[in-house]
């Protein structure tokens, strides 16, 4: 993801039932969208993909037979809990969800964890407070606080997060969204909040076949398809051009040199999309740019976690070893 930087956590605006807004998510983003649009390269930053109706099309992405790394995840950490929590103590701690979507994948790890205070983290925020309001119900005696914010420039917490024994855990293998530098910067405004106590659980996806990996990204039902598409509705809202969707088709390509698959928008004929004081015309087969998702190796991201003056104290691969799960702690 790409993304503007994060405010101070001073100016994090407080709001009913524990749940904190960046004012960020409330400014006018239609001109930085059509700045973004005008480039040789016109792009889409990848937020704007979850809106509430693109994070509800992402969950059902999670349970298609092609998209693997949701499945994986979970039965490794089913698999392997015991084995996770003996390398690092966590019981009690203050867990933060770093792109937390629906809290399901944490919700399932409480009874493990025990944390003392949950916090999600989302740039979806009307979607998290939603779903933390009914997590509210399941788990009465866990403090929860949700922070909607986008996270992508560096994650910045609101100063009445507890600083001691934090434990972020960033799930789904989103690392990949950061190209390799923006990682690293990433990585290190974890370092930065975790204090000396503080351990990270991340997630990676691995290279592997190409086939693979773009039949993830470009499903036979045509959900991922959708979700890509949905973009243009949204940004329809935010900046006020005229996308229509039929005249777009989604395309996932793998770059293996970059070892990243790439999602764009491609022109199905010309056209012309037009904006409050511009246009930009298209030629069918031009392409907007949506995102990407980087492949690593266990190396690889090892190096990177080094980078941010972060270290490996362990690494779980599943049985394929199609993703690594990493526990890792400051230096």
């Amino acid at each position: 993801m790409l993304g503007a930087e994060m405010p101070d956590s001073s100016s994090a605006e407080a709001t009913e039932g524990d749940f904190e807004v960046s004012p960020e998510l409330h400014a006018d983003l239609g001109e930085s969208l059509r700045r973004a649009l005008r480039r040789p390269q016109p792009s889409i930053p990848p937020r704007f993909l979850y809106d509430e109706l693109g994070s509800r099309l992402f969950e059902v992405i999670t349970a298609i037979p092609e998209y693997y790394p949701t499945r994986t995840e979970a039965a490794l950490l089913t698999e392997r809990i015991d084995a996770i929590l003996a390398c690092r103590p966590v019981e009690g701690c203050t867990l933060i969800d770093v792109g937390a979507g629906n809290c399901e994948k944490s919700a399932r790890l409480f009874d493990a964890i025990r944390p003392s205070h949950y916090v999600p983290v989302d740039v979806s925020a009307d979607f998290l407070e939603s779903a933390l309001s009914l997590l509210r119900l399941r788990y009465p005696t866990i403090q929860m606080t949700g922070v909607g914010a986008d996270f992508a420039a560096g994650l910045v917490l609101p100063a009445s997060i507890p600083a001691s024994r934090r434990l972020f855990f960033y799930p789904g293998s989103s690392i990949g969204n950061f190209s390799r530098d923006e990682a690293v910067v990433f990585l290190r405004s974890i370092r930065a909040g975790m204090g000396p106590d503080g351990t990270l659980w991340i997630t990676v996806d691995l290279d592997k076949d190409r086939a693979v990996l773009e039949r993830a990204y470009d499903d036979e039902l045509g959900v991922t398809a959708a979700f890509n598409k949905n973009v243009l509705s949204h940004v329809n809202r935010l900046a006020g051009t005229d996308f229509a969707l039929r005249d777009w088709r989604h395309l996932a390509r793998y770059d293996a040199a970059a070892m990243r698959i790439e999602l764009y928008l491609e022109a199905m004929r010309d056209l012309t999309v037009t904006w409050p004081g511009g246009s930009r015309r298209f030629r069918a087969g031009d392409r907007i740019h949506t995102e990407n998702s980087h492949k690593f190796t266990t190396e690889l991201f090892g190096e990177l976690l080094t980078r941010a003056g972060l270290r490996t104290v362990q690494v779980f691969h599943d049985a394929r070893r199609w993703l690594a799960f990493f526990v890792a702690a400051p230096v």
